[in-house]
């Protein structure tokens, strides 16, 4: 399967469906942290720029995730620019979209999540409420459920790369969305 990660620097979802044998990419305006098939350039143009079965979208949460309520006031624009890229993500001509954002504004400017998860579903003690819009996928079930709840996420030191830090993927989900995803028909 032809796999597009859209907005993945880190490499993990991708590299987790290229060992189960897909061709999968990676697209940021980053370039990736880790060697692979990696797009440099805009997620938007490259969805459009191949065939591709399946489409794991990570926009950049910074002006729609509900932890930033207290500026929305000042970022009216961003966020008008931020749903428009999420709305044009979930209406790309891919035949099965994940698309993945912390709890946000997309659920009542757009739609209500098909599932939130947590990363203690998936093997990683520690909190971080994960919405996953679908098209044409499955849920994901919980493949390692484990005890301790730590907000590691919430409680990154402040710094330049605390964002990066934070938009990361557990190991644990990508590995649960290639068994998942990647064995869908």
């Amino acid at each position: 399967m032809r796999v597009l990660v859209a907005c993945e620097f880190s490499g993990t979802v991708r590299d987790a469906f290229t060992r189960a044998g897909h061709d999968a990419w990676s697209c940021d305006l980053l370039p990736s942290e880790s060697e692979g098939n990696h797009i440099q350039g805009d997620a938007l143009r490259a969805m459009h720029s191949g065939r591709w079965d399946m489409m794991i979208a990570h926009p950049p949460c910074t002006h729609l995730a509900v932890s930033g309520a207290r500026w929305f006031k000042e970022k009216a624009t961003e966020q008008a620019e931020a749903l428009e890229f999420v709305r044009a993500l979930l209406n790309a001509p891919i035949e099965r979209i994940a698309l993945e954002n912390p709890v946000s504004i997309i659920s009542s400017r757009i739609r209500k999540p098909d599932q939130i998860i947590q990363p203690w579903q998936f093997g990683h003690g520690e909190v971080k409420a994960t919405c996953l819009w679908l098209k044409n996928l499955p849920k994901l079930m919980p493949t390692n459920v484990v005890e301790g709840r730590y907000p590691a996420c919430h409680l990154a030191s402040p710094g330049p790369d605390r964002w990066k830090i934070r938009s990361r993927t557990y190991q644990g989900i990508a590995d649960a969305m290639t068994q998942t995803w990647g064995a869908a028909p």
